[in-house]
């Protein structure tokens, strides 16, 4: 890695984090590009498979630019996301489809939240990266359209969706924990504030609010694909 950039270590984290998780969704949505079951999702889910990999190509190169390794900068955060996709493995295509609504919307929010935290290039990127690229009403739209043709798939779909979100708030608050520097950009700290080699106990209180705060549009969310919370 190239040594002295001048980004706190805490938006290194971030940018990593985000760069790893743009990547993975990239996959993802090609991979359900490849099993819907008409050609017009395939078209309009491949759409968002290439807007997710440019979005990862501008992180990548915004590591590069702060002399930064993007594949290390990259690699804390490949076992903790990668659990999560483990424990969260859809077992249908409309699982997958609210996965990718419910997971990537709570990972937006949190995204956006940390981005306030950081410097202005750093917030105007993320921001750029999270923009809404036309997921939302796609997902919200089929799902809708599957419930009317099989109302009995409500039930099921909203226990989907509350598991996914316990087990992304779970493996978030891992990340802090085990990220110190992350955990002190998330409790809205200077870098030099930290002390210590580990997050504080006031640091994880802070982190814990937010990432409480972070459910609150779930329900929205919900509502919009047609779900009860």
């Amino acid at each position: 890695m190239t040594t002295g950039h001048t980004a706190p270590p805490g938006v290194i984290d971030l940018l990593g984090l985000l760069a790893y998780a743009e990547l993975g969704s990239f996959f993802r949505l090609a991979d359900d590009a490849g099993l819907a079951p008409s050609l017009r999702s395939k078209g309009q889910l491949a759409a968002l498979a290439a807007t997710e990999q440019a979005h990862y190509q501008a992180l990548h190169d915004r590591l590069a630019e702060l002399g930064v390794d993007p594949e290390e900068a990259m690699e804390p955060f490949v076992a903790p996301l990668d659990l999560w996709h483990e424990r969260t493995e859809p077992q249908s295509w409309l699982e997958s489809l609210v996965k990718t609504y419910v997971g990537d919307g709570i990972a937006g929010d949190f995204y956006r939240k940390v981005a306030e935290l950081a410097d202005e290039e750093t917030r105007i990127l993320v921001e750029g990266v999270m923009a809404e690229t036309g997921r939302a009403e796609f997902v919200a739209e089929t799902v809708r359209a599957a419930l009317e043709e099989d109302p009995k798939l409500a039930g099921r779909l909203s226990l989907w969706a509350r598991r996914l979100v316990g087990e992304a708030l779970s493996q978030a608050q891992a990340v802090a924990v085990s990220r110190p520097e992350l955990a002190t950009l998330l409790a809205g700290k200077a870098p030099e504030a930290r002390e210590g080699s580990d997050a504080g106990i006031g640091d994880l209180a802070a982190v814990s609010r937010m990432f409480a705060s972070l459910t609150d549009r779930h329900a929205g969310r919900l509502k919009a694909m047609g779900l009860a919370e």
